[in-house]
């Protein structure tokens, strides 16, 4: 054994004694855990369908190839809470670890390794970039995609055409409206300024104003409301064609073809999420309470992010406070942002997954207006 083990291992009576514990009061049902420190400290949650199977799995795990073994032999303790299915233990894991942030959790290792999100970064002055995860929560995120290069390809025309940078995050920026006091205007960093790519907010070379309001067309693009620069992409291919150009025309047709990719994918992403609003219901699924009511909830959906999540509503005023929540999201705006934070687009990602995996779940769901009419009936 190597000498590591021998230094991180508990000793064995403690591991022995965390595993009878388990053994012993651990039930089989969906729940999360979290592994504690000595400290106090939980570094790692996780969920499980079956929570005495997944928890007692940690004990046998091999020594020292598996991350399994290392967790169970760095936790002083484990405890957990219920749920009343594996949907509501999915998101309430994903929720803990939004929450508590614990270190030996990995984020986005449920979903994502296929997929690319178009991040729209904070700071003074916003950039595009294709991202991977979702981790920056200055940030906000559009997506997901399935295509990596074909996202980005459509974000370099994007940005290239409405001039916005591509420079380090960190970069020092001055805007022209700031030069009296920074002093005279320099050269631009890179060549995209010269070339009519960028508007150079590193060297002064455009106002405050007029930079934000490019990143604002590339959120009217990215939120499918408008569909600028596509104009000017039009105008330029016919110009090129009317000059005979055709060599540059089938250029400017490229980067248009590529605009309407872009466009057409974040138009279906807009109308699925939208699609994903009503009350689901959830009857708890523990064999032994089935039908008694134990933890029987519901959620209310909207456009893909859980809005609120409370007990089943048997009581009036239980009952009221429910359908206020829900016609409070049924009143919002149809064509509503499309962009997330880091924690939402985790949440649109766990809801898309699991009713793409479980499309019987939809059985159990009610569009928001038709639950409004029956609890008024």
């Amino acid at each position: 054994m190597p000498a590591l083990a021998l230094l991180t291992a508990p000793a064995a009576d403690s591991l022995e004694e965390l595993r009878s514990r388990v053994k012993a009061t651990a039930q089989r049902r969906p729940g999360v855990y979290q592994f504690v420190d000595e400290g106090g400290g939980v570094f790692y949650v996780g969920k499980a369908k079956d929570l005495r199977a997944r928890l007692l799995s940690y004990f046998s795990a091999p020594w020292p190839d598996s991350k399994s073994a290392h967790l169970i032999r760095a936790a002083a303790d484990i405890t957990w809470r219920y749920q009343p299915s594996e949907f509501a233990a999915l998101l309430e894991e994903l929720r803990l670890i939004a929450r508590l942030r614990p270190f030996s959790n990995v984020r986005g290792n449920r979903t994502r390794r296929r997929m690319v999100f178009v991040k729209l970064t904070g700071g003074v002055a916003p950039k595009l970039k294709v991202a991977d995860h979702t981790a920056d929560r200055a940030a906000r995120y559009y997506g997901p995609f399935q295509s990596g290069w074909r996202t980005a390809d459509s974000v370099r025309v994007l940005s290239d055409l409405l001039q916005l940078r591509d420079c380090a995050q960190d970069r020092p920026l001055r805007y022209a409206d700031q030069a009296d006091l920074f002093g005279a205007s320099e050269p631009a960093a890179c060549l995209r300024h010269d070339l009519g790519t960028c508007l150079g907010p590193c060297a002064a070379k455009c106002s405050g104003e007029t930079y934000r309001a490019a990143v604002a067309q590339a959120v009217e693009f990215l939120e499918s409301r408008a569909v600028a620069p596509v104009d000017r992409v039009l105008d330029a291919m016919a110009a090129a064609s009317a000059a005979q150009d055709y060599e540059r025309a089938a250029l400017w047709r490229e980067k248009l073809d590529t605009l309407e990719s872009l466009f057409a994918a974040v138009s279906r992403l807009r109308a699925a999420t939208q699609a994903l609003s009503f009350v689901y219901g959830i009857r708890d699924r523990t064999p032994a309470r089935r039908g008694a009511g134990h933890d029987d909830r519901v959620y209310l959906v909207h456009r893909g992010l859980v809005r609120t999540v409370a007990p089943w509503p048997r009581t009036p005023i239980e009952r009221e406070a429910f359908a206020a929540a829900v016609e409070r999201s049924a009143a919002l705006p149809a064509d509503g942002p499309a962009a997330h934070t880091a924690p939402e687009m985790d949440e649109l990602l766990l809801v898309m997954s699991w009713f793409r995996q479980h499309p019987e779940e939809f059985e159990s769901t009610t569009p928001l207006s038709e639950w409004l009419e029956t609890q008024a009936s």
